[in-house]
């Protein structure tokens, strides 16, 4: 069954599954967590609503929502539902939209110059693009019951330990590509970042 997703995407796409071995044991234990409370869904024939929550909604937090996305689609998963939100808002950080736009999504704003600006961001030939702005986890656009946490900041886990509505929690944190901005590895740091989230969100839809 074809997916539909633009080239470049496809083959960034192709590769996560040999590289799944990256993946220490003890890490693949916590992903795995979150393939069962997926897999239970699934079994179910229910909505599954992830939303990924980081203290800014700015980087990890979206990009683990958009490979969320991409691996459903390559799954073939139905019913999978993504949002992300922080602890406060500030913007879809630039940076981030650019490391995205090297593994192959397409991604669009309207206005670049207001201080949180919505950006369209599409990776196949056939879906509505995904609208994407920074935004407290508990937006009116986001669920508000019945949906998985999946804290991806250790920040974020701390400072909010009850997050309302949320019927699970996954504690995934990565490395914040933050700390290399301004810097000569900042374009690095963010390209791995986003490579690593894609795979570690590949390897959860793989095992449900």
């Amino acid at each position: 069954m074809s997916t539909n997703l633009f080239d470049l995407l496809e083959n960034y796409c192709q590769s996560f599954e040999n590289e799944f071995d990256l993946i220490h044991k003890n890490r693949k234990t916590q992903l795995e967590e979150l393939a069962q409370y997926i897999a239970q869904k699934q079994k179910d024939d229910q909505p599954t609503k992830l939303n990924v929550i980081c203290t800014h909604n700015s980087r990890r937090s979206h990009i683990g929502q958009l490979w969320l996305s991409v691996a459903a689609l390559f799954y073939h998963k139905n019913k999978i539902h993504t949002f992300s939100g922080g602890t406060e808002a500030t913007a879809f950080n630039y940076r981030s939209v650019a490391a995205l736009r090297r593994a192959g999504f397409e991604i669009k704003t309207a206005d670049s110059s207001v201080e949180n600006p919505i950006y369209l961001s599409t990776f196949n030939f056939s879906q509505a693009p995904l609208k994407m702005f920074s935004k407290i986890y508990d937006h009116a656009e986001n669920p508000q019951r019945e949906f998985a946490a999946i804290m991806v900041c250790s920040d974020a886990d701390e400072s909010c330990p009850v997050i309302l509505g949320a019927e699970n929690r996954f504690v995934l944190t990565f490395d914040d590509p933050k700390h290399f901005d301004d810097t000569d590895l900042e374009s690095k740091k963010y390209d791995e970042r986003v490579r690593q989230i894609g795979r570690e969100m590949f390897y959860v839809m793989s095992r449900v």
